[in-house]
Parts: structure tokens; C-alpha cells; sequence
């Protein structure tokens, strides 16, 4: 597979124009990444949430680490999203390979939040839905793919979120 049947349709579907870009197998977004030989913070890893009744996609940098207090914030009324098992994936997205979520979670029924500062990149990769490819979309392009989704501040780079976690305990 090189890329997930739903998101192809979509695509063709909405007319956004797309590059495939292959790479050596990988299972993170940022080897992904690397070995595509893209910008890491370019790269936008989709991070599954739950909290007791819904699912919820979040889309961030590969770069950032998704910061819970921030998306509870965001959605308001003592919301508690947690991050999903990657057991729990497979049902959600079961045209893709296990952990090649793609960060369009629109496609699958799922609402978005994608984190403001994506808004600054020039273009995005995503995965396709396996550990060998990455779309890549132009800015307007991927603007176009979040349409209606929710966006804010809802990540920070890791080194900051690693730091803060350790001030914490």
C-alpha cells in the first residue's frame, strides 16, 4: 500500500494536489521525517485523544509533544482528553497500517484540532497510512484540508515539554 484508500479518495475528491514521497520503513514521524529527508517541523504527526465519550485527532509538529492541559483548555467545560492505546487505532483506521495514522481524522469520522503553529509552514507532510510514504501538500493545500477543523496552541517542542515535565516531579 502506498496510500490509505480513504485518503486518496478524499483528496481526489477535494482537488487538492499532492506528492507521494517514498522512504526506508519507519514508525515515528520524525525518523519518517528524516529519512524522506524533510523538515521535522514540517511534519505533522497525528496524535489520537480520548476522553470517555469521543475521540478527537489532534494534528502537531513531529517536532512538539501534544501538552493535554492545553487541549482540555481549548475544549473547555473540564474536558479530560488522554492519548489513545495504539491497541485502540487499528479499528479506528482500519485502511492503514498499525500507527500510519494519517492526520486527516476528518476522513475517518473523527473531529480535529491541529496546532496553530502549522500554520506557518510553508508546506506539510503527513503519513499516507503506511510506514513508506509521505503526502506532501503544499501550504494553501493542507489550509484547504483543515477547512472547518479546530485550531489552536495546543503542543509545545519537546525539549520544552520534556523540561517542564521534570520541573513537575
Amino acid at each position: 500500500m502506498s496510500i490509505a484508500p480513504r485518503i486518496e479518495a478524499h483528496l481526489s475528491r477535494v482537488g487538492v494536489h499532492y506528492d507521494l514521497i517514498q522512504h526506508p520503513e519507519s514508525h515515528t514521524s520524525l525518523a519518517s521525517a528524516r529519512l524522506a529527508n524533510v523538515p521535522a517541523k514540517q511534519m505533522a504527526k497525528a496524535v489520537i485523544t480520548h476522553d470517555g465519550d469521543n475521540y478527537r485527532l489532534c494534528v502537531i509538529p513531529a517536532t512538539h509533544q501534544l501538552v493535554p492541559d492545553l487541549l482540555n483548555q481549548h475544549m473547555g467545560k473540564a474536558s479530560h482528553y488522554r492519548l489513545v492505546d495504539e491497541c485502540e487505532l487499528k479499528s479506528l483506521f482500519d485502511d492503514c497500517e498499525e500507527g500510519a495514522v494519517p492526520a486527516l481524522g476528518q476522513v475517518y469520522g473523527l473531529p480535529v484540532v491541529w496546532d496553530k503553529s502549522l500554520e506557518e509552514m510553508p508546506s506539510i507532510y503527513f503519513e499516507s497510512g503506511d510506514h513508506h510514504n509521505l503526502i506532501h501538500v503544499n501550504h494553501g493545500a493542507f489550509m484547504q484540508l483543515m477547512g472547518l477543523q479546530e485550531n489552536d496552541v495546543i503542543s509545545c517542542p519537546t525539549e520544552f515539554y520534556e523540561a517542564r515535565t521534570q520541573l513537575i516531579h
